[in-house]
Parts: structure tokens; C-alpha cells; sequence
């Protein structure tokens, strides 16, 4: 009697919860059902190996779901409290943070920050090549939190190859992302409560918002339930427990806590309207073509169209229909986007521990959200469909081919086509099919056509990189 009850209540809730509507930009609606067959179906055709998805509907959340693996390797299955490394994504929170001290009126965007610090910004260890360059002294929060900064995104990352930390621009000229600047404000921001960042973010951020399992230095209970990430050829990648707190990107959170964050953010919920409305107003026009190299100054008529855009702590740009804002987390193996629009109340979170994911993005929050994100701009090539080729005719090319460079072929014990070069610096990486004769790379932008000569046997590969043509020979 009781377990036919459960059994039925079961598949009442389960049916309820498929059968929900999620409304779009548009004021259309799409079932979770069809939601969950998109995501499945997407995942499936880029080779994502684990995906979380959150979303929001008149500012609360209304689904959440995570799909396949944390850790495709030992066949073990994400859920809702895996935690994940959140990447920038972090970024976008800590400016939460800061507004929330703007509130309280212990900083201000516009003071410039060495009147924060006990001493001047050069004489610390980290900030010591800036010395010399006066225009340390013109930089604010607004600066580093709407990426004005003037410094690259990260000194290793130096265009000069000196991997100094210096001015490319006097600050507030022009936007060039900088998780530098967000780094620098965290210095100030500690200085300014004394506290680290860690226990600030706590009291002030997670324990109001129920965020259980989100910390900016990794915590002991993300052992139990912890996501790997994966290489295009979903390989799990070494896991990472970081112990010192980067404002720019050392967060774990899951799928549920960070949705949380987004829809007490569009609530206004911890922070004043006109600080909630500061963050998510535009403060500096993006000119340049992509995102990365961050920074060129190229101004192009897609970005103006869509009034493409970076607020303190977001990006925005507009949509048919009102405003977006939105933020990206990029790293070896993690690949996250999150889409908010405040006149809808609706928002879209995906989060993801696969380096394939970007490829889907465009789509996905298409079909799910009925938003085009700027994917162009921030370098996201969605994925090339593939076929299945049978094991018997990937075994005939499998070999050795040789011309400018020697590329070994070969198939593994899971029944994937690989191949490695030495010579040009290729390691073994996986090729898939788009055809039964052309495969591609994940890894990289390389095409490779298999040739047969007249009596049906492959003799010749032909390799495409880079506007450049290539043609080995099969020994």
C-alpha cells in the first residue's frame, strides 16, 4: 500500500516537475521537459562531459538540474551539490561585495585606492614594478571593477613577454579585462576591514545568502562531492584545492548556491537600489573585436549594435526587447556563462566541467533562453556536428603518414581515432568524424581529410591548420 503511494507521488512530482514552463525572453514558454532534451541533446553532440543548469523566473529560482559526470574517468555522476571551480565567475560576486561596502560607506568607486593603504602601492612586493609610473595613484574601484585598470588581464599574460605588471593605458581610457585590477581591489578592500577576503565574503555574502557550499579557499567538505574538469577529449584534469583567496578566481561553488547569489542580486536583495543599479549600468564602451587579446581598442559596428558594454563587476548589451547583463568563467577544463535580464526577471546559469561547453553556448541559450549572446565576441565557436564511423573503417587509417612532418594514427581501447606529432608539436589528441573520410580537432583549429587511392586503400592525409595545406604520405 505505502510504497504504491510513494511510487505514485513519485511519478506525480516527477511529471509536475517536467511538465513546468520556464518563460523566455520573449514572453514565450518552454517545458523542462524540452529544456532537459536540449541540454542532453547538445551535450551529447559537443562531447560535454558534465553541465549544471540554473534558472530563474520573476527573480526566483525555478529549475535546477546537472547532467553526466564529475569525473568521467572513475564513471561518477555529478548532482546539484557538486561543487565546482567557479572561475571568473567569481569576479562578478566580489563586486557584489564591494557595492554591499560602498553601501556602507567604507569605500568609495571613485577615491583613488592608495588613500586606503598604509603605504604607498609600489612599496609592496606585488605592486613594486609599478614604481616610477605615477598613474598608480589615479586608480579607483569603479577602475578595476568595470576593467578600466590600464593593466593586462594577468603580468604572465604581458604582451611585452616580461611578464611585468604595468600601464598600457592611463586608467578609465578604455575597457581591457584585468583580473589584476580585481586582485588589487581585493588588497584594498582587506586593508580596509581588516579582514581577509574569505571570512568577508562569508559573513557578509554566503552565510546571508544560504550559499553552504561556496568558499573562496578550498574547504574539506568539498571532498565528498567534488567536479573534475575535462580536456576537449574528456580526460579529467588534476584537481586543484587552492588555499589562498584571489577575488578574480579561486571560488568552489555549486549550481544551487550561485543561483541563489543571482536571483538575490536581481531581488536587490543586501544591496541599495542605487547601488544595485550603479553595478548594472554602463561604464565604459567595449571597442574591441574579442574579448581576448584584452587589450586591443578596435571598435566594431556588431558591438555598437548591441551596445556591447561592461558595468561594475558585468557586461551588458541590449536585446529587442530591454537590457542583459551577463558574466563568463574560462579556465583549462571549466567553461561557465551566466545571462540575467532584469526587465524579464529571468535569468540563465550554466556551469560546466568540460572544456567543450563554450561550443554549445550559443545555442543552448537560444533554444533555452531565446537570447543571442555576444558569442562572437567572446570567441565562442560553436560545434561541428559529427557521424559515427564504424571501428573496421577507422582501422584502415590508422598508421604512420610522412611529408613536411611525421603524424602517427591510432585507435584506443576506447574505439577513438587519435593522432600525435612530434614535429609539429602535436600531442595525442582524439579526432572526430565529420565525415566518414574528414576529422577535426577539438584542441585546436585543424581539419584532416583521409585519401584513397583508385583501388579504395588510403594512401594520403591531407591536413589543414591555419590557411595552411599539408599533404602526408602513408608508409
Amino acid at each position: 500500500m505505502y510504497s504504491k503511494l510513494f511510487l505514485f507521488l513519485s511519478l506525480f512530482f516527477t511529471t509536475q516537475i517536467l511538465c513546468a514552463q520556464i518563460t523566455k525572453a520573449d514572453g514565450s514558454t518552454i517545458l523542462t521537459y524540452d529544456v532537459d532534451q536540449q541540454v542532453t541533446r547538445l551535450m551529447e553532440a559537443a562531447g560535454v562531459t558534465g553541465l549544471s543548469v540554473g534558472i530563474i523566473n520573476d527573480n526566483q529560482p525555478v529549475y535546477m538540474m546537472t547532467y553526466s559526470y564529475k569525473n568521467k574517468a572513475l564513471n561518477q555522476l555529478g548532482d546539484n551539490s557538486t561543487s565546482f571551480y567557479a572561475a571568473s565567475l567569481a569576479k562578478s560576486l566580489f563586486a557584489y561585495l564591494v557595492m554591499k561596502m560602498v553601501d556602507e560607506k567604507t569605500i568609495d568607486l571613485d577615491k583613488p585606492l592608495y588613500t586606503y593603504l598604509p603605504k604607498p602601492l609600489p612599496e609592496y612586493d606585488n605592486y613594486k614594478d609599478l614604481a616610477g609610473d605615477e598613474r598608480w595613484k589615479l586608480l579607483t574601484a569603479r577602475h578595476c571593477l568595470d576593467h578600466t585598470t590600464g593593466f593586462p588581464n594577468w603580468r604572465e599574460l604581458n604582451p611585452k613577454n616580461n611578464k611585468k605588471l604595468e600601464f598600457f593605458f592611463t586608467p578609465g581610457k578604455q575597457y581591457a579585462y584585468s583580473g589584476e585590477g580585481i586582485h588589487l581591489l581585493q588588497l584594498v578592500v582587506e586593508a580596509i576591514s581588516g579582514k581577509p577576503l574569505e571570512q568577508l565574503a562569508h559573513e557578509k555574502v554566503f552565510l546571508p545568502l544560504g550559499m553552504t557550499r561556496t568558499s573562496f579557499v578550498w574547504q574539506e567538505s568539498f571532498n565528498d562531492n567534488v567536479a573534475y574538469g575535462h580536456t576537449v577529449d574528456e580526460v579529467p584534469l588534476d584537481l586543484i584545492k587552492r588555499a589562498e583567496a584571489n577575488a578574480a578566481g579561486s571560488m568552489q561553488t555549486t549550481i544551487v548556491d550561485y543561483t541563489l547569489f543571482m536571483s538575490a542580486l536581481m531581488q536587490g536583495k543586501g544591496i541599495s537600489p542605487e547601488s544595485k543599479k550603479e553595478m548594472l549600468k554602463p561604464q565604459i564602451e567595449i571597442r574591441s573585436k574579442y574579448q581576448f587579446p584584452t587589450l586591443s581598442d578596435e571598435l566594431t559596428v556588431e558591438n555598437r549594435t548591441i551596445g556591447l558594454s561592461y558595468g561594475l563587476g558585468w557586461g551588458l548589451f541590449k536585446i529587442p526587447n530591454g537590457t542583459a547583463f551577463f558574466k563568463e568563467g574560462h579556465s583549462d577544463g571549466w567553461q561557465h556563462y551566466v545571462l540575467c535580464l532584469p526587465e524579464q526577471k529571468i535569468a540563465l546559469l550554466v556551469m560546466s566541467n568540460s572544456s567543450n561547453a563554450e561550443s554549445i553556448f550559443k545555442e543552448l541559450f537560444e533554444k533555452v533562453a531565446g537570447v543571442t549572446i555576444p558569442w562572437k565576441w567572446e570567441r565562442f565557436t560553436p560545434y561541428k556536428n559529427t557521424v559515427k564511423v564504424p571501428e573496421s573503417v577507422l582501422a584502415t587509417l590508422a598508421g604512420d603518414y610522412q611529408g613536411e612532418f611525421k603524424a602517427t594514427v591510432s585507435i584506443d581501447n576506447m574505439g577513438q581515432l587519435k593522432v600525435e606529432s612530434k614535429e609539429a608539436r602535436l600531442p595525442k589528441s582524439t579526432l572526430f568524424p565529420s565525415s566518414m573520410e574528414t576529422f577535426f580537432l577539438k584542441s585546436a583549429p585543424v581539419d584532416m581529410t583521409f585519401v584513397k587511392n583508385t583501388g579504395g586503400t588510403v594512401h594520403k592525409l591531407i591536413v589543414r591548420a591555419e590557411g595552411q595545406t599539408f599533404e602526408l604520405v602513408k608508409k
